[in-house]
């Protein structure tokens, strides 16, 4: 049972929220693990278009689909409150989440309530995660910069890996190996590093990049992906994993799946290599 946090350092865009959405579509299919992604922005739908239409509840829950049961959707605000009256268990965590693959893939997304309440619920998540590590394989935190510094902190401090995401420019990569050497967690065996929509056309490509930071193994990737970014808008991300594994692996579209393989395969040897030296 491991915690991965997904970084960044909120200055550009890195495509984070899609990397998780990716990563945690294929572990699902692929690996025989319960899977739960906690998204801990504020009204940030990014997450949720990925995987359902908005306002939209299916009767028939079927393969994956959300959560139909309507006293609890309220989800983290749901949860936040029985955390207040010591009365949450790991086990209740599931029944406040959506469900997208049946006991392998659940979603617990973003507050939409008012800003003042998600001021006061935020705190709550190192708690949170905290329990659901006793509950599922996996628990993979999307953290938002709009979470609390010291908050933020404690998250990464608990996290059994660290996924920070860069966007593939100079200057991103620069900024991080500033920070690297200012703070000892990102120089931590725990630390993996990811970059978002990657363009392998560019001459910032994974063998210069891994170069360049003097990483030992090559930097994980993402790629961008047309196929993959208009699913991500059409709630269609689970149908599209499906039929990517049935398609030429020579193409764009191979790539693409290819290394989110790779990246996934890095983020549990990662875990495991991490456990066997505790």
């Amino acid at each position: 049972m491991s915690i991965v946090t997904f970084w960044n350092s909120g200055k550009e865009q890195t495509g984070k929220t899609l990397s998780i959405v990716a990563i945690s579509t294929y572990l699902a299919i692929e690996h025989n693990y319960r899977i739960l992604v906690i998204s801990t922005g504020y009204q940030d739908n990014n997450l949720d278009n990925c995987f359902w239409q908005p306002k939209k509840i299916k009767k028939n829950l079927g393969l994956f689909g959300p959560n139909t049961n309507i006293a609890l959707e309220e989800g983290i605000a749901g949860l936040a409150k029985i955390m207040k009256s010591n009365k949450l268990s790991p086990d209740i965590i599931t029944n406040y989440t959506k469900i997208i693959f049946k006991d392998r893939l659940e979603i617990l997304p973003t507050l939409k309530g008012s800003k003042n309440e998600y001021n006061d619920i935020r705190k709550c998540y190192p708690e949170l995660i905290n329990l659901a590590n006793s509950y599922y394989d996996l628990v993979l935190v999307d953290l938002d910069t709009q979470v609390q510094d010291d908050i933020a902190q404690t998250i990464l401090e608990n996290s059994n890996l660290m996924v920070v995401n860069l966007s593939q420019r100079l200057s991103s990569i620069n900024t991080f190996m500033e920070m690297r050497e200012e703070k000892p967690i990102f120089k931590s065996k725990k630390t993996l590093i990811l970059i978002g929509r990657y363009d392998r056309s560019s001459k910032y490509n994974i063998k210069n990049i891994s170069r360049y930071m003097k990483e030992k193994n090559k930097v994980s990737t993402i790629p961008y992906n047309t196929l993959f970014f208009e699913a991500c808008e059409e709630a269609e991300v689970p149908d599209l994993f499906f039929n990517l594994k049935k398609m030429n692996k020579d193409d764009e579209n191979g790539f693409f799946f290819t290394e989110v393989k790779r990246t996934a395969d890095n983020i549990i040897y990662r875990l495991e290599d991490l456990a066997m030296k505790m």
